[in-house]
């Protein structure tokens, strides 16, 4: 026969022993409550720096597309060539120069340069290197519609390569230029006219950074 001492001291220890249990499910949940809430805290603060570095570099994506799409055509090709071989450290274009048949009289033809495009060439070739500038440059040779297209394609490499041999004379480094035809693709004026057809006769030297 159970003594009814012992029996009362049980039930009680029992009572004692789940209030404990009790108390430490209660401390455990608020526990991993607190941690679960830093967590989630640490999360969203996460979530929200990655949110906006995001639109940081998005803004930055459309402000350089806006400044792309502000060049011609030739420019922005010329940029994105660039930025295609990894010739750029900013991807951003400085300035352009043009030597066209009406100031620098490329002969009908030809590609010889004639005294005043060597004198545009030497001011320009001494302005690169008093800005100490790391640039790269494209140099374009463009020509009139007279002729075949593949002669015209030959023509234009032509003037852009005398170019490209000039300015390594004057210590422009042959790895930082690169040439490139358009032919008669890319008039900026009309071939019916005499005066139209000299603009169209151009070397056109791109500046990128």
């Amino acid at each position: 026969m159970v003594n009814p001492r012992w029996q009362r001291w049980t039930v009680a220890g029992g009572a004692l022993l789940l209030g404990a249990f009790g108390l430490t499910g209660c401390a455990t949940k608020t526990y991993v409550g607190e941690e679960v809430s830093k967590s989630s805290a640490a999360s969203e603060k996460h979530i929200s720096q990655v949110e906006s570095q995001v639109e940081q570099t998005q803004t930055k994506v459309r402000e350089q597309g806006v400044k792309i799409t502000e060049l011609d055509k030739t420019t922005r090709e010329a940029l994105e060539r660039a930025q295609a071989a990894g010739k750029l450290a900013e991807g951003k274009f400085v300035y352009s120069l043009v030597l066209s048949d009406d100031a620098v009289k490329f002969p009908t033809n030809g590609h010889e340069l004639s005294k005043d495009a060597m004198e545009k060439l030497d001011d320009f070739a001494n302005r690169l290197k008093s800005e100490n500038k790391n640039v790269y440059l494209e140099i374009q040779g463009h020509t009139d519609s007279t002729g075949s297209d593949a002669y015209n394609f030959m023509l234009g490499g032509e003037r852009a390569e005398a170019v490209r041999r000039y300015l390594n004379q004057k210590g422009v480094a042959l790895n930082r230029m690169s040439t490139i035809s358009y032919g008669k693709d890319e008039p900026v004026d009309s071939n019916k006219t005499k005066d139209g057809r000299a603009k169209n006769r151009r070397v056109v030297v791109v500046v990128l950074a």
